[in-house]
């Protein structure tokens, strides 16, 4: 064994997503859908912000996440100098 940590392909995935900014579709094992960005996750939750509010989805009940087509990331917010 080379001592390594063993690959998160999760953590990977859920990072790039939140870190885009990109719009993503949570589909629940109870087939429910939910739109919105990822802004945290950790080991055994995803907190999804969505029509302007924060929602935690435990991972246990979420069947899949994919990005949206054609949603793209939102703008980032451009600050004017420091005077």
């Amino acid at each position: 064994m080379s001592g390594k940590p063993p690959i998160n392909v999760q953590d990977g995935f859920f990072y790039v997503l939140r870190k885009d900014n990109t719009l993503v579709e949570v589909t629940l094992l109870s087939e429910r859908k939910k739109i919105g960005r990822i802004r945290r996750f950790d080991k055994y939750a995803v907190v999804l912000e969505s029509e302007g509010r924060e929602e935690m989805i435990y991972k246990h009940a979420i069947a899949s996440v994919s990005p949206v087509p054609g949603g793209a990331p939102a703008p980032t917010p451009v600050r004017p100098p420091a005077v």
